[in-house]
This record gives C-alpha cells, structure tokens and sequence, in this order.
C-alpha cells in the first residue's frame, strides 16, 4: 500500500504538481493501493479545504489504475465531513484514523468508528494504534458493519493480532501499519497479514517489491541482504529525531529526484544533513542490491 505525502512549498502552500509526481511515482512501480491524507500525508496540519484538494487531486491522478483510499479521523465533527468529502469526490473507501487525544473506554472508541462508517457508503479499514487501541469484542462489533473490510494494526501487540486473526478470520482484510513496516514484515505475514503500508515505496519502491516477492516466495538470502543493507539502516535512522516517519520519506524522494521538496508542517522537522547524507548513501546502496537480486 502507497503513502504519498503531502508535498509543500517555500510558504508552506501545497505543491500539487509534486503530489501528482508522488503519485504518478506509486502507481508507476506497482502500488497496489494509494492512501492519500494520511499519516505520510500529514493529515494532521491539512485544514478541510487542504484535505478536500488533496483527495480531488489523488483521485484525478490515479485515474482509476488502483483504489485511493482517504484518511479521515480526530475530531468526530470534522472526521465526518472529510469522509463525507472523501466519498463525493470519488474516493474508493477510507482509512479511519484515531480520535483526537481522548483514550476511550471501548464503547466510546465503538461508537466513535461507527459513527464514521456509517456517514459514509464507501469500505473503510480501522486503523489501531496510539489511543485507539481494541478488544475482541469490539472488533469483533465492528466487523460486522457492512462497509468495515479491514483492519490496518499500528500497535503491534502480536497476543493481540493472533487473538483478531484466528477469531475474525478472511471477515477482514489484515493489513501492517507499524512505523517502517518492512521491519516487522515476516512476522506479520506468519499471522496472516498480507499487505503492509510502504513508506519507502515512496523513495525505492523496487526495494519494497523485490523485499516482499522475496519473503512470499521464502527466499531468505534476499530477505536477510534487504534487511541488513537497507531496511534496519533507514530504521536506525529513522529513530533519531521524532517526526523522521515523515520527513525522512521526503528526503529520500529528494534525493532520487521527485520533485517534492524537504518542508514538513511544525511541529515537525526537516532531516539534518548528517541524516540526509546518510540516507543517500543507503538508497545508493539499495538500488545496487536489488539490481544484483533481479539479475540472478
């Protein structure tokens, strides 16, 4: 699943030429899904006219080559009007993000995801993570919403994952959405999920492809050399500023060449050029790695 992000300019502005690159970029090399207005979209600083135009765009990109889905969640008011929003101009379902700050006893978080799925008639995914965090029980309430198709785990209580997988089975589809999915792939896929959210897709796309037909196809060398040279690397990285989930993305799309620019919304924080050339280094590397795979 791609995540591109939002792309701004020296003001801060929304830069829609780069967010079609993005995107064109995704859908280009395979993505199988877009998920525009998210966490890599940093839906957190786009006001509802903002999230409005980057949902138009997104859709008019994709042109129907792969579902987008929208992100939409935090204050149940304005969460409603931006699936509302999603829904009328052409999205293909919705990624239901977590309410703002609150952590909820389970029937408030219940009723707060059904409440967003049922303003709406497109599929929607429950996304746990942070404060939205659920039983069995109430999943288990929530799959049996019509439109509620999947559940996207940020968390990562694998007790937990076994619990939802062997109760609710093929009812959803199990989707990874820890931070730098790759990492937690392989013991995602042994529980039965099957598609994770790629960051670096949006950077080294082959990387994530070749690392994911790799795993499938139980090729380990190339599991274990994808994991050494790239994906731990960009983690370590990855934890030494708070906000890199985000910033770190655009500065690997800058530095392959997308045009989407270092400015992230405060109160995040651009890369530092130490990281910076670090990253290079380890996309430069990457790129020769899955050459050698491909190759044989």
């Amino acid at each position: 699943m791609g995540f591109p992000v939002t792309p701004f300019d020296l003001q801060e502005q929304i830069d829609e030429k780069a967010l079609q690159a993005n995107i064109h970029f995704l859908v280009e090399n395979g993505l199988d899904s877009v998920f525009v207005c998210a966490g890599s979209g940093e839906y957190q600083s786009l006001d509802i006219k903002e999230y409005e135009r980057v949902v138009t765009v997104g859709v008019a990109t994709v042109a129907g080559k792969v579902p987008v889905f929208a992100g939409a969640g935090g204050n149940i008011r304005e969460a409603v009007e931006r699936v509302q929003l999603a829904e009328k101009h052409g999205a293909d379902g919705l990624l239901l993000l977590p309410p703002y700050l609150i952590i909820p006893e389970q029937e408030g978080l219940f009723n707060y995801y059904r409440t967003l799925a049922q303003s709406t008639s497109l599929p929607v995914i429950i996304y746990q993570r942070d404060n939205a965090i659920f039983t069995l029980g109430t999943l288990e309430k929530l799959a049996n919403l019509p439109n509620v198709i999947g559940f996207k785990d940020g968390l990562g209580n694998f007790e937990l994952n076994i619990e939802f997988v062997q109760s609710l089975g093929s009812r959803l589809q199990w989707m990874n959405g820890m931070p730098l999915a790759e990492l937690t792939m392989p013991a995602y896929s042994a529980l039965g999920y099957l598609s994770y959210s790629s960051a670096i897709s949006n950077y080294i796309p082959q990387v994530s492809r070749t690392f994911y037909t790799s795993l499938l196809a139980g090729d380990q060398a190339t599991v274990s050399s994808i994991y050494q040279e790239v994906i731990l690397p960009i983690h370590r990285i990855r934890q030494l500023r708070k906000g890199y989930a985000v910033s770190l993305i655009k500065a690997g799309m800058n530095i392959v060449g997308l045009p989407v620019g270092l400015e992230v919304r405060t109160p995040l924080v651009q890369v530092e050029r130490e990281h910076y050339v670090r990253l290079e280094s380890i996309i430069k590397r990457s790129l020769d790695l899955v050459a050698i795979a491909n190759n044989g």
